[in-house]
């Protein structure tokens, strides 16, 4: 992100992701130096107000909870765990530490939407994405299973609405329906597409997506509004970036590269905007580049922003 760069000087070392709250007034920055750093932002003003403490290990990934659920953040580490930092009476406490499942670095951490509630999903270069369900009471219940054999690198949830949704009508009225699904990324090239059986009570294999040649190193489900078509995007150590196509829920992925000769260096990080119809490319070579799909169904640059 643009807005991380005037915060470099605040971490020792090098940072690994920057994430905006849901109303963006509030960033939260982590990095190797161990520290999760939170800012309030106002303009062009920006102030830290928090620096947590926690971790024995870089931290590779933040994110957000839905506002819903309070003020709640998630980080996850090479220290293989994963703790939920929460906001109380304007002071920032941990209240959740997760170290059961992994025995490597959890590399990846996503909240599920927030009509699901409280759920959030890891993903750890042990192969294992674990789901982690919070309840009311404060206890935490999980499930996990083996996603990438030798190791994963992201994870993104699906929107909750099934796709073409809000489109197919029975007796002239819309039918909802919401189905908890997972895209995964891994050190196999390979994107996973998982969906929950609740007569099963377990997460199943739905899709395997091939077409990377190298480690997949993030993966980003678009948000829609019901339509017919899902959106899923991937980037890769082969320095791609595809654009994965679903036109409605039971036909098969199709996939087309974001442009025609490879990105400059490694991609590291894929974004939707919350419309879903830009995406954001951060790449090794210090640039962030925004596309949009035009009428014609090409990918074309919006803009490109260099850290120089």
């Amino acid at each position: 992100m643009s807005v991380a760069d005037a915060l470099e000087t605040q971490h020792e070392d090098m940072i690994h992701d920057a994430e905006l709250d849901y109303y963006g007034k509030r960033l939260a920055t982590c990095s190797s130096d161990r520290t999760i750093r939170i800012f309030e932002i106002d303009g062009e003003t920006k102030r830290l107000v928090e620096t947590l403490k926690g971790h024995e290990g870089p931290v590779w990934q933040i994110a957000w909870g839905h506002p819903r659920f309070g003020n709640i953040l998630a980080s996850c580490s090479y220290d293989c765990k994963v703790i939920i930092w929460k906001e109380q009476e304007g002071s920032w406490s941990k209240i959740k530490e997760y170290h059961e499942v992994h025995t490597a670095s959890v590399n990846s951490v996503a909240w599920a939407p927030e009509e699901f509630g409280p759920i959030l999903a890891c993903a750890s270069s042990d192969g294992k994405v674990s789901v982690l369900t919070f309840k009311d009471d404060g206890t935490m219940e999980y499930t996990h299973f083996e996603a990438h054999q030798i190791g994963a690198t992201s994870v993104s949830w699906a929107p909750c609405t099934v796709p073409g949704s809000l489109v197919q009508t029975t007796g002239g009225a819309s039918n909802v329906n919401t189905l908890k699904r997972l895209a995964t990324g891994g050190c196999d090239n390979q994107i996973r597409i998982w969906v929950w059986r609740e007569q099963e009570n377990s997460w199943k294999e739905e899709h395997v997506l091939e077409g990377h040649t190298d480690w997949v190193r993030d993966v980003a489900w678009a948000p829609n509004i019901g339509l017919p078509k899902s959106y899923l995007a991937s980037c890769s150590q082969d320095k791609h970036v595809f654009i994965w196509t679903q036109d409605s829920p039971n036909s098969t992925w199709t996939k087309k590269a974001l442009r025609e000769d490879r990105f400059n260096d490694v991609v590291w990080r894929v974004s939707w905007s919350l419309s879903g119809n830009i995406l954001a490319v951060s790449c090794g070579d210090n640039t962030v580049t925004l596309w949009k799909e035009n009428l014609a169904g090409e990918w074309e640059m919006l803009s490109e922003f260099a850290d120089q």
